[in-house]
C-alpha cells in the first residue's frame, strides 16, 4: 500500500532544473512541503521518494490526515506489533 502511494506521488511529480549544485527538483503538487533535489533526474526522483516516505511516517506519528493520490489512501494504523 505505501509502495504504490509512493509510486503514484512520483508519477505526479512535477520536475525542473534550477540554477543551483543540484539542480534538479521536484516535487508532488498534492502533497504540501514535500519535494527535493539531486544531481541528475535519477538522483532527485529517488531522493524525492526518500522525501515522500518522511513525510508520510510523520503525517501518521502525528495522526495528520494525508490527502489521497489518485486511488490510493494511506490510513492510520492503530496499532502495529512485531513479535519475534
Amino acid at each position: 500500500m505505501i509502495r504504490e502511494y509512493i509510486d503514484s506521488a512520483l508519477s505526479r511529480a512535477k520536475y525542473e532544473i534550477i540554477d543551483d549544485e543540484e539542480p534538479y527538483y521536484g516535487e508532488v503538487p498534492e502533497l504540501e512541503g514535500v519535494w527535493a533535489t539531486g544531481k541528475t533526474l535519477e538522483e532527485c526522483r529517488h531522493n524525492l521518494a526518500e522525501v515522500i516516505d518522511g513525510w508520510l511516517v510523520v503525517r501518521l506519528k502525528k495522526e495528520l490526515p494525508i490527502p489521497p493520490i489518485g486511488e490510493y489512501r494511506v490510513e492510520e494504523l492503530k496499532r502495529l506489533e512485531v513479535s519475534g
